[in-house]
């Protein structure tokens, strides 16, 4: 059996502004909700102190991800490229307000559309799918550090959903989201799970925000 753990990375100042991402790093509050990732993850130090066989970590390239990978103490993350964001072309670093109406309408609505130039919704589906896929095929367990996109794609095509439930799928900064898979044949166990989160938080400033995040939460990422 595979059990995959998906994590979406820790938040950025891109997140917080619902900006689509470009290649940031994690803010200060980021990176320090993230070195409680580690406590949520207990069969990790398990399995160092009996000798087990040690569980995978993959880790999409982005420094947002491996910025979360290195606060959470989650060393030699294997790097993936399958598990990078969508590509949003001349949108990254954009807000959602700053698109084109009548782009982001077809962004939207029109699995196909690449308005700004990167990926489609149905190629960065597929190549998630691809990834995922092949996931299934493994045993053993698997944390991987990757973005709100792509745990939204995993969703979807586990569940054999169609590509327009992508918009309905929230995915906040430092979730988990679990799946496994038995004889290639996937389940979703829990989706957006914060639990413990709470308790292992770093202290938050004054203000509010969406912990959702990115335009993404409109887009491919956050919400």
């Amino acid at each position: 059996m595979r059990r995959l753990l998906l994590v979406r990375h820790a938040a950025t100042a891109a997140t917080r502004a619902a900006a689509f991402p470009a290649d940031e790093p994690l803010d200060e509050r980021g990176a320090a909700s993230a070195t409680t990732l580690r406590d949520r993850l207990p069969f990790l130090d398990a399995e160092s102190r009996s000798g087990a066989q040690r569980c995978e970590l993959a880790c999409s390239p982005a420094l947002r991800c491996v910025q979360t990978a290195a606060a959470a103490a989650l060393t030699a993350p294997c790097l993936e490229p399958l598990l990078v964001e969508c590509d949003f072309g001349s949108w990254a670093g954009r807000s959602l307000a700053d698109v084109p109406e009548a782009d982001a309408g077809a962004w939207m609505t029109d699995p196909a559309a690449a308005p700004h130039g990167g990926e489609s919704l149905r190629a960065f589906a597929s190549r998630v799918a691809r990834w995922l896929d092949a996931q299934a095929r493994l045993d053993g367990r698997s944390v991987a550090i990757t973005h709100g996109g792509v745990v939204k794609a995993v969703v979807v095509h586990a569940l054999g959903a169609p590509l327009e439930a992508f918009w309905r799928i929230d995915v906040a900064p430092l979730s988990i989201t679990e799946l496994h898979a038995h004889d290639g044949r996937w389940t979703v166990v829990r989706t957006n799970s914060m639990a413990d989160a709470r308790r292992h938080a770093a202290p938050r400033s004054a203000g509010r925000e969406d912990p959702r995040g990115t335009p993404l939460s409109a887009g491919a990422g956050g919400r």
